[in-house]
């Protein structure tokens, strides 16, 4: 028998599945409606398809997920009743946060509210001990005033403890005193030690991270243990259980119940991993990736085939330290709601329609207008092709509400109102491209747009054509290419730890011992999963500065043990790598070294795609009709030509006006461009010659 790979991402409004037949090398897709209330639900769903196809249960070889439960937990304010130990004296650092607001219309908001303690002080308990700088022991810890606050804690009815020391990243006595009190005296809890989560500088930082890990830790355990348990109960015997995690690469579920913080961004980082595999495979090397769902827009750059990580990334204003891929979002979906505003403006999102009640035209009780609803009323999409036929769409519902809503409010036809609509969100997501690329001083000219997710192909002509990017790359199957990420992902683990010092003078006997316990804990973790050390890559860095400076960058180092050469190896690419990301370098300024970082790579099977031979079937064959598109005052309604994307093979060349679709998403191809179907089945959209 076959076996199977099951992929799934789960999004706002559709969870995508991807299954991959390891012995034919053949993929298949499909899409449900996902579950907010019960989001394993929808995951079971899918699978469940797969075996209705009478693929047997015990032939899923291996099974990945993208999820939005950690993420959701945090912006919903859902998470666990949650305590937090700071070192006596210290507890003001959670409660102040930060000096800054941030940047944008937070720094003129009137009104600006720094975001809700996760952890309140009538929960957070203060414990006598310090650590100097150091990392010398001036006060030991108070076992006894430790025992009365976890008493307190667990009096309280909490259900997750952060720990978050002054120094304890240098010295992790302390806090591992803290995990020996827990185990004995309040076991039932979960437990979050900043050493463990994040052990580096800046006290706030780490103390958020850690703060948010303990919040959510409880839901995504609970999740990932119901999931697992009803997979074994519907047959699924493979212990090849993955979760996506936001640096790009997945980890174990019990390794993301451990620290889920690590998964926020579990869902979009799988398309960006898709991208990078589908344009290496092409043989482009610089992308903008861009993917609209349901509900959002995400947005990343990877330059020369690398993707931007970043370790100073937000969710909802609150920091988390972590290395994860540099994805900016916006609110701009396939659900997002358009409405008159109280001065009669239209006003597109940021709220959405989701999954439930949905679009208009969904039919399940929506009564607000949304991007897909002005699609639609466009001639866009299909209203009997939605998802290959298997949804049919109000058409009629949609153009009446949108014109009772918004096209006679302002004065407008209904197609000039729908029009208008999709400009708006337009300039929201172009917004977020030039965040990613031109604002960080790269030439957007110089990328290759790849759009997907359900709304990425159906925006991304006119969003190329308005921003002067010359190439538009559409993978083959769209609507689920961060679920096809999940095939091209490894195991992924992120180690730091701090060390400042002069570059110069770097004590490099000292350093490489800081490595090596590094390398050691990197490779104990990746034995416990399974992996052999020729299954194994370590990837070290430098998180360099120049001296005074509030920031660093992270730079990437030769294999440890350092040498003398390896400093001078190590300024000069630091001296490069700031001028890109800033505008400018100080060859003459001195250099000090911030933290030491490692990310180890458990090697995972890769799932192989081949290219497509083509039969030498005509163009002709693969269209399918011809429908009425509106493409605003400067074309008007033009007579389209339709395309099944299924029938299209390599080599076929398309001539907008066009619009080719697919069971997950529909393709526009402006008047203005054309398309061409690469050896795997790409489509390739550039502006006519």
């Amino acid at each position: 028998m076959a076996k199977y790979r099951v992929t799934v991402d789960t999004g706002g409004t559709f969870s995508d599945f991807v299954f991959f037949n390891e012995e034919t090398g053949k993929i298949s897709i499909t899409k449900v409606s996902s579950t907010p209330k019960e989001p394993f639900q929808a995951v079971l769903n899918g699978v469940q398809e797969l075996l209705d196809q009478g693929v047997p249960a015990k032939e899923i070889s291996f099974f990945c997920h993208g999820t939005t439960v950690g993420t959701n937990t945090l912006l919903e304010g859902k998470g666990a009743k949650t305590g937090l130990l700071v070192t006596s004296g210290f507890r003001g650092i959670y409660e102040v946060m930060e000096q800054t607001r941030g940047y944008g219309p937070a720094t003129y908001d009137l009104f600006f509210e720094k975001p809700k303690l996760l952890a309140p002080s009538y929960y957070t308990e203060e414990i006598p001990e310090r650590v100097d700088f150091r990392g010398e022991v001036l006060k030991p810890i108070d076992i006894e005033s430790s025992l009365q606050a976890i008493r307190s804690l667990k009096q309280k009815k909490v259900e997750s403890v952060a720990v978050c020391f002054l120094f304890s990243f240098l010295n992790q006595k302390h806090e591992l005193k803290i995990k020996e009190i827990m185990e004995k005296e309040f076991p039932e809890a979960s437990l979050s030690l900043s050493c463990e989560i994040l052990p580096q500088i800046r006290e706030f930082y780490r103390m958020s991270t850690t703060v948010i890990n303990a919040y959510i830790a409880p839901v995504l355990s609970r999740y990932l243990g119901r999931l697992e348990g009803r997979l074994r109960e519907m047959g699924v015997t493979t212990p090849k259980l993955y979760i996506m995690q936001s640096n790009g690469g997945v980890s174990t579920f019990q390794g993301a119940g451990k620290k889920p913080v690590a998964t926020v961004l579990s869902g979009p980082a799988g398309g960006v991993i898709a991208s990078l595999g589908i344009s290496q495979m092409a043989g482009i090397k610089n992308i903008i990736t861009f993917d609209m769902g349901g509900t959002s827009c995400d947005v990343a750059l990877i330059h020369e085939g690398n993707p931007v990580i970043t370790t100073q990334g937000r969710i909802n204003q609150r920091p988390i330290s972590l290395p994860m891929l540099d994805i900016h979002t916006v609110s701009a979906g396939g659900g997002t709601i358009a409405r008159i505003d109280a001065v009669g403006g239209l006003q597109v999102g940021p709220d959405s329609a989701g999954a439930d009640p949905g679009p208009i035209c969904y039919g399940y009780g929506g009564k607000e207008v949304t991007i897909t609803d002005a699609n639609l009323v466009l001639g866009v999409l299909n209203p009997d092709h939605f998802l290959g036929g298997r949804m049919k769409l109000d058409k009629g519902k949609a153009e009446t509400l949108l014109e009772e809503k918004i096209a006679r409010p302002l004065g407008l036809g209904l197609l000039e109102a729908a029009d208008g609509i999709l400009k708006i969100i337009n300039v929201k997501m172009e917004e977020a491209i030039k965040a990613v690329s031109s604002q960080r001083g790269y030439d957007i000219r110089d990328f290759t747009l790849v759009a997907f997710g359900g709304g990425g192909p159906m925006h991304a002509g006119r969003i190329a054509l308005d921003l002067g990017i010359p190439s538009l790359l559409i993978p083959f199957a769209p609507g689920v290419t961060s679920a096809l990420g999940l095939l091209m992902s490894d195991v992924k683990h992120d180690y730091v730890r701090s060390k400042l010092a002069p570059l110069k003078e770097l004590d490099l006997g000292e350093a490489n011992h800081l490595f090596s316990q590094l390398i050691e804990q990197a490779r104990a973790e990746l034995r416990s999963e399974g992996f052999q050390d020729n299954e194994m890559e370590l990837q070290p860095f430098l998180d360099l500065r120049y001296a005074g400076q509030g920031y660093e960058l992270t730079v990437p180092s030769p294999m440890p043990p350092l040498k003398a050469a390896d400093i001078d190896l190590m300024r000069q690419r630091f001296d490069s790598q700031h001028e890109q990301a800033h505008g400018h370098k100080a060859e003459s300024e001195p250099v000090e070294l911030v933290s030491l970082r490692l990310i180890s790579v458990g090697l995972v099977p890769q799932a192989k795609f081949s290219p497509v031979k083509p039969t030498g079937k005509k163009l002709a064959a693969a269209r399918i009709g011809e429908r009425k598109i509106f493409f605003g005052r400067e074309h008007g309604t033009l007579n389209c030509r339709i395309y099944s994307r299924d029938a299209l093979e390599p080599a076929h060349k398309i001539a907008g006006p066009a619009v080719i679709e697919q069971m997950d998403t529909t393709t526009v191809i402006h008047p203005e461009q054309e398309a061409t179907v690469d050896s795997y089945r790409n489509l390739m959209v550039c502006a006519k010659k």
